[in-house]
């Protein structure tokens, strides 16, 4: 009986020991056979089953691309604007404003087709990264109508093979925010035109396309003077740069520091600032309110319509656009306590692949800007009086930073509003068009000679081209032609 329980024990294990032996052999011996003669085959038949080996979700049905839903094959749609690009020069106040124009091109394939009706709207849309509320479409998006146009009648109309152009304009007031594109925010233009067929069934003729706005604010003519002082030290810094700066190209700041050296009489040493690291970095400021919807605002019976318009959450956020650290690059100099100073000259730009946003300021509590910070770092040293090279580390040390609103906007082209550009000018044409003669116009041929002198006429008997013609008949005939 014992001999029979340590078999029954034993017999299970030998005989899986004895399957997983024998299918390593047999996969060394199939390894080493395609490896010998067959490596080409083998890395094919890989290949293949790399290639038809999908990941397949019989559950989840991912629907159709937008594009295919509104593909319709007897007609198409395209547009072609001919006006510049948007820019909005000025600031939100003093802006006149864009204009933008262009023409919808529906193309019939068939040898005719029935539109019901053919229309498109212009609309700004809002997008909130960071809603009141997650999850709630009417937090997350927010749609303001700026233009309609309606193309066609309601009755609809027959159109026939061929390309028919719809031309639209629009004037883009100077208050509206410009593109934007943010980690909070995003406002779009979306511009949206759809033709609906008469037939039924039929998909609809959709186009949607985007405005890029732009805004250019002008650069002052002078740079911008600032001048900081760093108690409890004398230390004095003189800045000038460009308040106004653009995305693409290098801006400049000259910088120059006074008052780096102070004289101690009772030890008759010198003590010195000097300049040991500089660093510049751009950083832009983002502020939003993420506004609530009907559904979600807090519903409040002493407030006012305004204030419950205003209602939502606050989102703010800073990110770095440029930075750079400096270890030198500048002039010092220490020849005394009174002429001691330090001149900096120095460029700075956005980084090569910084995401940006341009300065912006709307309606409804979106706002962008931006600062340029410089930070210094400056070590304490002491020399006796009149041997600066002499120069002992006291070991104080400081940091001083300086603050510099700054503007990033778009570069303006040429700079012109739609509403000052001159018209043509033609050279010379008269300030007036030509007077006629009352009586020539009334009819009354009498004063007016009774020959005429033709361009190409031969030469008459007195050596001119001088010929007697009915001067009545050619006028009358010229007055019939007009």
């Amino acid at each position: 009986m014992p001999h029979r329980v340590a078999s029954f024990f034993r017999n299970p294990t030998s005989s899986f020991e004895n399957q997983v032996i024998h299918l390593k052999k047999s996969t060394i011996r199939s390894r080493t056979k395609d490896g010998s003669g067959g490596g080409h085959d083998h890395k094919e038949k890989d290949s293949k089953d790399i290639h038809h080996h999908r990941l397949s979700f019989p559950g989840i049905h991912l629907g159709r691309s937008h594009k295919e839903q509104h593909t319709n094959p007897h007609a198409s749609l395209s547009w072609s604007i001919e006006s510049p690009p948007i820019i909005f020069h000025g600031d939100e106040e003093n802006s006149t404003g864009a204009l933008v124009s262009g023409q919808l091109f529906l193309d019939i394939k068939d040898e005719s087709y029935d539109i019901a009706s053919f229309k498109a709207t212009l609309n700004i849309h809002v997008t909130q990264k960071k809603p009141y509320t997650v999850h709630c479409s009417d937090c997350v998006n927010q749609y303001t109508l700026v233009k309609e146009w309606k193309f066609l009648p309601s009755p609809g109309r027959t159109l026939h093979n061929g390309v028919h152009p719809f031309p639209f304009s629009v004037l883009l007031d100077g208050h509206l925010p410009a593109t934007l594109d943010s980690p909070l925010v995003s406002i779009a233009y979306e511009f949206k035109a759809e033709a609906i067929p008469t037939r039924a069934g039929s998909p609809p003729i959709k186009l949607e396309k985007l405005f890029d706005v732009k805004r250019s604010l002008p650069p002052p003519e002078l740079p911008h003077h600032s001048v900081r002082v760093f108690p409890p030290t004398n230390v004095k810094a003189s800045v000038h740069y460009q308040q106004v700066i653009h995305p693409i190209g290098t801006n400049t700041l000259t910088m120059r520091l006074d008052g780096i050296a102070k004289n101690n009489t009772g030890t008759t040493t010198v003590e010195y600032w000097k300049l040991k690291k500089l660093t510049w970095r751009l950083e832009e400021t983002l502020r939003t309110v993420a506004p609530a919807c009907d559904k979600h605002k807090p519903a409040a019976a002493d407030t006012t319509a305004a204030d419950r318009q205003k209602r939502g959450m606050s989102r703010t956020e800073t990110r770095v656009i440029g930075e750079k650290t400096l270890f030198s690059g500048w002039k010092s100099s220490y020849a005394g306590p009174t002429d001691s100073s330090v001149d900096l000259e120095l460029e700075y730009a956005l980084n090569k692949h910084a995401k940006y946003s341009c300065d912006l300021k709307s309606r409804d509590g979106t706002e962008v800007s931006h600062q340029l910070m410089l930070e210094m770092v400056v070590s304490q040293e002491c020399a006796p009086t009149g041997k600066p090279g002499l120069v002992t580390q006291t070991g104080v040390g400081r940091i001083l930073r300086m603050h510099f609103g700054t503007i990033l906007t778009e570069r303006g082209g040429i700079g012109i509003s739609w509403d000052n550009e001159a018209p043509p000018i033609y050279q010379d044409v008269p300030a007036s068009p030509p007077a006629y003669c009352e009586d020539l116009v009334s009819g009354s041929l009498e004063g007016i000679p009774d020959v005429m002198e033709s361009l190409d006429a031969a030469p008459g008997p007195s050596g001119t081209g001088i010929i007697q013609v009915d001067t009545r008949m050619c006028i009358k005939s010229t007055f019939k032609i007009i």
